[in-house]
């Protein structure tokens, strides 16, 4: 009898600590990100190469936002289709992949 209530015990206490460590790693892996300074500019400041190779890529996309980085780069809020999402370019209207 001595011997199942210790087995037990054991094989429980195993599994608390597996449970335990197992939270620690994900909530490392979530904290991790990495964000760039953007500022908003008027829809007017956005260089022409970068206007025209929307206009070339995106024919039906309506702009809502733009934003510039220090390295000149250009963030756009778009919308085609009905649905939104960021455009990444570089002033000479070469697209970024983020």
């Amino acid at each position: 009898m001595k011997k199942i209530l210790l087995s037990a015990a054991i094989v429980l206490g195993s599994l608390t600590s597996f449970a335990a460590n197992s939270s620690v790693e994900d909530s490392i892996i979530k904290t991790v990100s990495i964000q760039e300074e953007y500022t908003e500019i008027k829809l007017e400041e956005l260089p022409t190469a970068v206007t025209d190779a929307l206009k070339k890529s995106f024919p039906n996309a309506v702009v809502s936002k733009a934003y510039k980085n220090e390295k000149a780069q250009y963030k756009l809020d778009v919308t085609v289709g009905g649905k939104e999402g960021n455009l990444f370019a570089n002033a000479d209207g070469t697209w970024i992949q983020k």
